[in-house]
C-alpha cells in the first residue's frame, strides 16, 4: 500500500494564493507585444485556475476578429464592445484574466479590475515591444506608415494609466517562467491579496 505524499510547499503556497483571491481575478494589463497571454496560461497553470484571453472572447461575441471589427465598426465600437466584455469575465473568477492593451485606458474598465481583481501590469520597453510586435500582422493600431512611432506615443499614453496597476512587472526576453516567479512572488506580498486572506 502506498503512502500519502504530502503537498510540497510549492503546492502548498500556491494553494493558499488561490484561497486568498477568493473570487477575484488576477487581471494581466500592458501593451501588445509584453506577453500577457503567453505568461497569463503559464501562470493560470501554476495557480490550477482557468485562463481567459478577452480578445478571443471579444472576437466570439462579435463573430469576427478583431482586425475586421476595427475595419468595420471603428475603434469606438471595439472599445465599447470589450468593456462590456471584460465586465462579463470579471463575474467569473478566479481566473487569469489578460486584456488587450487598450482595455486598461477605460476608467470602467479599471474600476470594474478594481473591485473584482488584482491588476498586474507585464511593463516593457519599447525595444522588447517592437522586436515581438514585428512578428506579427495582426495589430490595427500599427497598420500605418510608422508603426514604431505609433508604439512610442502608446507608451507615452498608456504607461501612466498602467502604473495604477496593484503591482508591476518588469516583461523581458528571459524564460516565461521567470516572469510567472515573480508574479507568484509580488502577489504573495500583495497588500490587497494579504487583505483577502493570509497567505502563508
Amino acid at each position: 500500500m502506498s503512502e500519502a505524499i504530502a503537498p510540497n510547499e510549492t503546492d502548498r503556497h500556491e494553494s493558499a494564493l488561490t484561497a486568498a483571491l477568493g473570487g477575484r481575478s488576477i487581471v494581466l494589463v500592458g501593451m501588445m507585444g509584453a506577453g500577457k497571454s503567453s505568461v497569463g496560461r503559464r501562470l493560470a497553470a501554476r495557480l490550477g485556475i482557468p485562463f481567459v484571453d478577452a480578445d478571443t472572447e471579444i472576437e466570439k461575441a462579435a463573430g469576427m476578429s478583431i482586425s475586421e471589427i476595427f475595419a468595420t465598426h471603428g475603434e469606438p465600437y471595439f472599445r465599447a464592445g470589450e468593456a462590456r466584455v471584460i465586465a462579463r469575465l470579471l463575474d467569473g473568477g478566479p481566473q487569469v484574466l489578460a486584456t488587450g492593451g487598450g482595455a486598461f485606458m477605460n476608467p470602467d474598465t479599471r474600476a470594474a479590475i478594481q473591485a473584482k481583481g488584482l491588476s498586474i501590469w507585464l511593463r516593457a520597453s519599447v525595444e522588447v515591444l517592437a522586436r515581438r510586435i514585428k512578428r506579427r500582422n495582426d495589430r490595427p493600431l500599427l497598420k500605418n506608415a510608422d508603426p514604431l512611432e505609433t508604439l512610442r506615443r502608446l507608451i507615452d499614453e498608456r504607461y501612466p494609466v498602467y502604473a495604477e496597476a496593484d503591482l508591476t512587472v518588469e516583461s523581458r526576453e528571459v524564460p516565461h517562467e521567470t516572469i510567472v516567479e515573480e508574479i507568484v512572488a509580488g502577489l504573495r506580498d500583495n497588500a490587497r491579496l494579504a487583505a483577502g486572506a493570509t497567505v502563508s
